[in-house]
């Protein structure tokens, strides 16, 4: 499922899914930066720049390149702001294309030992009505393709699909 909803100029976009893995297996897969890069499409040429040697936790700032459009890529830095083991973890944009990016995942625990996985990301996009335009004409669209991207990824890697 992905979803967008907008309000007082923020976008936000809501992702679920299912993962047929303990809640313990999808914290240790998720946690570690370094595993975004396996569930990003490939032609945005996402790369961790920074040196990150441990799952995330509070205060650990995260640095990539990645394509934001064709031909041209992007620094980003990212801080992990918040975390609760085996329960959620947050992180922020604090330089990059967006004038705000906050990205929740949160992880639930099903009743069959699988794991609800949910994401919500709120941002901005900086330039006014250009950035509106931007939304509406491919931001929107890109941001779908690669949740797109992930959830069939995911799916092939833990629901065997």
């Amino acid at each position: 499922m992905i979803e967008f909803k907008a309000h007082s100029g923020i976008y936000t976009l809501y992702t679920e899914q299912v993962l047929n893995i303990s809640l313990k297996e999808a914290w240790s897969f998720f946690s570690v930066p370094q595993n975004l890069q396996k569930i990003t499409p490939e032609h945005m040429g996402f790369q961790i720049t920074s040196s990150v040697d441990k799952s995330a936790y509070a205060g650990q700032i995260i640095t990539y390149k990645v394509g934001i459009l064709p031909g041209i890529k992007q620094n980003w830095v990212t801080e992990i702001t918040q975390v609760q083991d085996e329960e959620f973890f947050i992180d922020e944009q604090r330089f990059g294309p967006y004038s705000m990016w906050h990205h929740e995942h949160w992880f639930y625990e099903l009743a069959d030992g699988t794991t609800l996985m949910k994401d919500k990301i709120s941002y901005k996009i900086p330039m006014g009505i250009l950035g509106k335009l931007a939304q509406k004409l491919f931001i929107k669209k890109q941001l779908k393709t690669i949740f797109s991207y992930r959830y069939a990824t995911l799916e092939k890697m833990f629901n065997g699909k």
